[in-house]
């Protein structure tokens, strides 16, 4: 038993052996000089190459793709990164120019109001969503702000001086209760007062004394009159939004939103003295 083992053995090796020798024999061979043999092992070594070949370029075409996926995911990755990057480089540039802008109109119209005036920058505001009282800081020391003195901005009036800590400023805004300015209709000079109404839900102001026979329209731009000489004349301060007109009695019932949006408010400009208070020829 032994000894068939051995010899077949021997067989296998031998065969296995030579298949490799005449198939690469058969396929080296000058195409003039090939046998019957090497004709018949070219005609079945043909298919099972074929197939090795398929295989080879599959698996090289899979090795290719997958490496080739990982660097475009890489590249994804890169780019994604760069393309955050930027874009937040360009909101930063865009909140840059926002501000710029905003700074010069409010330098513009610092320059148009006779009175001297003192920027300030809104820091905090109440604990509720339509505040009454914002904090502000001021850009530069000043000993002379007191309560009552105009706070302004691009769009109108803010409200005035409520509390002063140093260079830290409460500023009582136009809605709330406790505030009051005197203004007249821009298209008709109807003469009227403004007071915050102190919702807690919306800003909003009624415009008092409001003379029954005089023309006001939902629409019209209530500006200060000038009256008492604290808020420089003809600066906005509400938009009429109501208005009711009574058969009977002396006055008409108006509501008013604030010219200034009060939600969004930033920069604002405190008038440290008044128009008859500014000295001659002080622009600024």
């Amino acid at each position: 038993m032994d000894s068939l083992r051995r010899y077949r053995d021997t067989v296998i090796v031998v065969f296995l052996l030579a298949v490799p020798f005449f198939f690469l024999r058969a396929n080296v061979r000058d195409p003039k000089e090939l046998n019957a043999l090497d004709r018949g092992i070219i005609r079945v070594s043909t298919p099972i190459q074929f197939a090795a070949s398929a295989l080879a370029n599959g698996v090289s075409s899979l090795v290719s793709d997958y490496f080739y996926l990982v660097d475009v995911k890489a590249d994804n990755r890169r780019l994604a990164y760069e393309n955050a990057r930027l874009k937040n480089k360009n909101r930063s540039l865009e909140q840059t120019e926002a501000e710029n802008q905003r700074l010069r109109k409010l330098l513009g119209l610092r320059d148009t109001i006779p009175s001297d005036v003192i920027s300030a920058h809104v820091i905090a505001k109440d604990f509720t969503e339509f505040f009454r009282v914002t904090r502000v800081t001021l850009d530069r020391p000043a000993r002379n702000i007191r309560p009552n003195m105009p706070v302004i901005a691009l769009d109108g009036v803010v409200g005035t001086v409520y509390r002063v800590a140093g260079d830290t400023v409460d500023v009582l805004l136009t809605v709330d209760s406790g505030s009051g300015i005197d203004v007249v209709v821009e298209r008709t000079g109807a003469r009227g007062f403004v007071r915050g109404t102190g919702n807690p839900t919306q800003y909003s102001c009624r415009v008092e004394y409001v003379q029954r026979t005089d023309e006001v329209d939902v629409g019209d731009l209530l500006l200060t009159s000038g009256v008492g000489k604290r808020f420089p004349k003809g600066i906005p301060v509400a938009r009429v939004t109501k208005v009711v007109r009574r058969d009977f009695g002396i006055y008409q019932s108006v509501e008013a939103a604030p010219a200034v949006d009060l939600s969004r408010l930033e920069d604002v400009l405190v008038v440290t003295a008044s128009e008859a208070e500014a000295p001659q020829g002080k622009t600024d």
